[in-house]
């Protein structure tokens, strides 16, 4: 039995010697900076930066292969303690948030068929192109909702995608689940946007929607230059933004906004603020 016990206990130390051994040699050196990243960096995996996750970003600053500057939930407080830890100068880049073009709800766009299915909106424009007659409007779904890591996203009692100004991070995560490009990321300091994504010809626009923008050029011509008009959709010329305020009240269909002056009809959020959110310095 003792002899046993001696045979079985000298294995085991055979075997932890011999994993010992291993881990030494076979051991992967992690450079000190990458850890010291990590430990700034948001927590938020959101893949703003580029890359699948914050240790992947952590990594990739850290061998060099990726910019400092690229943690946008973290703000411009932690881009600055990653180039710091880099030993390099932070880039500045103008913030941006997420705006949903489209102010279509189901009370104000019409649907060419009532959709029953997986309620994803990927799944929806998968059948017909979609539900909503207007080929750019939101199908208010919620895809975008529920990939958002920040609740920057709500969807309105009549279906409508709205983004949080003060909560969105600039993270994109949901430009790149709308399969009808209807978000776009904006200069967070412009204010008025021209809330449509049709470039359809006005008279089409004004059978399926009340609130479309029907390129009557009247922005334009109260403002030329703040607004210009192509391919049938009116747009804003963000340096101009302060001067585009004229046009809002002009807009005979009221699809230009001020989001200054609040969100779209049936949101929940509050007015957003007219400065940076708490998680940029």
């Amino acid at each position: 039995m003792i002899e046993a016990v001696l045979s079985i206990g000298g294995i085991g130390m055979l075997a932890g010697i011999a994993l010992g051994v291993a881990a030494k040699k076979f051991a992967v050196e992690v450079d000190p900076r990458e850890l010291a990243i990590l430990e700034v960096l948001s927590g938020a995996n959101c893949g703003a930066c580029g890359y699948p996750g914050c240790g992947a970003y952590a990594k990739a600053v850290a061998s060099g292969e990726a910019s400092a500057s690229l943690c946008t939930p973290g703000g411009a407080e932690t881009i600055q303690k990653v180039a710091r830890i880099m030993g390099v100068v932070a880039e500045s880049s103008e913030p941006q948030v997420a705006v949903v073009v489209c102010q279509g709800d189901n009370r104000k766009a019409k649907n060419k068929y009532r959709y029953f299915g997986i309620v994803d909106c990927q799944a929806a424009q998968r059948l017909a192109d979609g539900p909503k007659t207007c080929p750019g409007g939101c199908l208010g779904l919620g895809t975008c909702m529920r990939i958002c890591p920040f609740g920057a996203i709500e969807i309105t009692p009549d279906g409508l995608a709205v983004i949080s100004r003060d909560k969105c991070t600039g993270c994109r995560k949901c430009v790149s689940a709308c399969p009808r490009s209807v978000i776009r990321m904006e200069p967070l300091a412009a204010t008025v946007h021209v809330l449509c994504n049709s470039h359809d010809k006005g008279a089409v626009v004004r059978k399926y929607c009340s609130i479309g923008c029907v390129a009557c050029h009247i922005c334009h011509k109260t403002v030329p230059e703040a607004f210009h008009v192509e391919n049938f959709l009116a747009a804003v010329n963000h340096e101009f933004n302060e001067e585009a305020l004229a046009a809002v009240e002009k807009c005979p269909t009221k699809c230009i906004r001020d989001f200054a002056d609040g969100y779209p009809e049936g949101s929940t959020f509050h007015s957003p603020t007219k400065t940076r959110p708490e998680w940029v310095a």
